[in-house]
C-alpha cells in the first residue's frame, strides 16, 4: 500500500487543475469560431434555400419534419438544416413542392404554411 502525503495529493489536485483551465483556454476559442463559422453557414444554406425554393417551386412547410430533418432553421433554440429537435417540430420546416403542405398528414396532424 502507497502511503501518499497530503502535499503530493494536493500538488497533483493543483496540477490537474491548471492543466483543465488551460484546456479551456485552448477549446473555447475554437468552439467560438465553430459557431462563427456555423453563422456564416446558416446564412449561406439559407439563401441557397432561397433559391431552390424558385427555381423547384417549393415552399415551406412547417409541422411535417423529422427530428433532425429540417431544412434550415427551426425557430428559438435552432439555427439550421438539422437541428430540429423533435419530430414535427412546429416552427421547424421542410422544403416541399408548392401546393403539397396542408396536404402532407404527421401524426400530429397536417403540414402548415406557418409556424405552429
Amino acid at each position: 500500500m502507497t502511503n501518499t502525503s497530503i502535499a503530493d495529493r494536493a500538488l497533483a489536485l493543483t496540477t490537474a487543475l491548471a492543466t483543465t483551465a488551460a484546456f479551456g483556454a485552448v477549446v473555447a476559442p475554437a468552439a467560438q469560431a465553430k459557431m462563427m463559422m456555423t453563422k456564416a453557414m446558416m446564412m449561406k444554406t439559407r439563401a441557397a434555400n432561397q433559391k431552390r425554393m424558385m427555381a423547384q417551386n417549393l415552399e415551406k412547410c412547417f409541422g411535417v419534419a423529422l427530428k433532425g430533418h429540417n431544412d434550415c432553421y427551426a425557430g428559438a433554440g435552432t439555427t439550421c438544416a438539422g437541428t430540429s429537435t423533435i419530430n414535427y417540430q412546429g416552427n421547424a420546416f421542410k422544403l416541399v413542392p408548392h401546393g403539397t403542405c396542408t396536404k402532407i398528414k404527421t401524426p400530429k396532424g397536417h403540414g402548415s404554411l406557418t409556424p405552429l
